[in-house]
């Protein structure tokens, strides 16, 4: 069962800009560690990765490096991603 971490959006309405990213962790029906990353134009389909993992530790170091990441979107896509929803789990 994966646990959601969070939901973001960029929003800039000006320059056409609306994008969700969300980001979730557990383990499958197989006991395999995995993140499921969820982004794309809000309201479009979107685009969903899993990516297997070795164990909880890296699991978590994946997330955190992936919401790392996210703050570096005002340099790439010219606006910051703002948390809509965070979820409670020691990330």
């Amino acid at each position: 069962m994966l646990k959601p971490v969070a939901y973001l959006e960029a929003r800039d309405p000006a320059r056409n800009i609306q994008r969700a990213y969300s980001i979730a962790y557990g383990q499958d029906v197989f006991g395999n560690w995995v993140v499921e990353t969820t982004y794309g134009r809000i309201g479009g389909k979107g685009r969903t990765i899993v990516t297997v993992v070795n164990d909880e530790d890296e699991t978590i170091r994946y997330v955190q490096k992936a919401l790392k990441r996210r703050e570096s979107a005002p340099k790439r896509i010219g606006v910051g991603y703002e948390v809509r929803e965070a979820f409670d789990v020691c990330i």
